[in-house]
């Protein structure tokens, strides 16, 4: 596909937020704040889940895993947001918007993965106590950790080359803060059908198959949970199962 009369971008500009001056500096102070304490809060459970011997648990292993994902999956995106909201120039180029593209869509599919594993994990020290230690050995819990890392690898890579392979001739200002793809989408010079088929395809992979197997999990906690003589067990089974749910609904 060739740019006819036309000059393929070299660049794209990010939008943002506001060309409001002092809504820029409001907005960039607020996000900087909530990015500390996220960094610092994340910081914080990798290292406390690390040195602390009563934490070396797969519980544990796995949420230190996913504060490393969250670090990552917010470095990809707030510092270049930030940077934009006090910079004349919010530009960024067309390698760099393909890399933050691939690096989104690859954290963003890892995170979802992970937090299946996390619902299995529930699910084999609520509905199978007694062999957990077993089930959930050192092994297992680094294979399910490094499968979740790089579930995301062959998804990204043939959206984020598809997306940048395709003609960006005419405009470039992104309706965004980042290289997300739908906005970045709307500027190719093309009919886009089939890459948009493709995308949904592996957007409903992705988010459905470990949306399924946490459903299919957390289905047979709650059944194990009610059959659950006494109270007591009953509250000290969900407790363990509350923080995890939160995260889940929250992403």
């Amino acid at each position: 596909m060739i740019c006819e009369n036309h000059t393929r971008v070299t660049e794209f500009i990010l939008l943002g937020f506001t060309n409001h001056p002092k809504m820029q500096v409001a907005l960039f102070i607020l996000f900087l704040a909530i990015y500390t304490v996220t960094l610092l809060g994340n910081f914080l459970i990798v290292t406390v889940t690390s040195v602390d011997p009563t934490l070396q648990t797969p519980m544990y292993f796995f949420l230190r895993n996913l504060s490393l994902l969250e670090v990552c999956f917010t470095l990809v995106m707030v510092p270049k947001m930030l940077v934009d909201l006090v910079s004349p120039r919010k530009i960024i180029s067309f390698v760099g918007c393909g890399t933050q593209m691939y690096f989104f869509f690859l954290f963003g599919s890892s995170e979802c993965f992970l937090l299946s594993m996390m619902a299995y994990d529930r699910f084999v020290a609520i509905c199978n106590p007694l062999r957990y230690s077993v089930i959930m050995n050192r092994s297992l819990c680094w294979w399910m950790a490094m499968g979740s890392w790089m579930s995301g690898v062959p998804v990204s890579m043939l959206q984020t080359a598809w997306m940048m392979a395709l003609p960006f001739c005419g405009p470039n200002a992104v309706d965004h803060f980042f290289c997300d793809g739908p906005p970045v989408l709307k500027l190719v010079t093309v009919d886009t059908t089939m890459y948009e088929m493709q995308a949904l395809a592996s957007t409903l992979l992705f988010i459905m198959f470990p949306f399924s197997l946490i459903l299919v999990s957390y289905t047979r906690i709650i059944i194990t949970i009610l059959r659950m003589s006494s109270a007591t067990s009953r509250q000290k089974a969900f407790s363990t199962c509350s923080s995890h749910l939160i995260v889940v609904s929250l992403f």
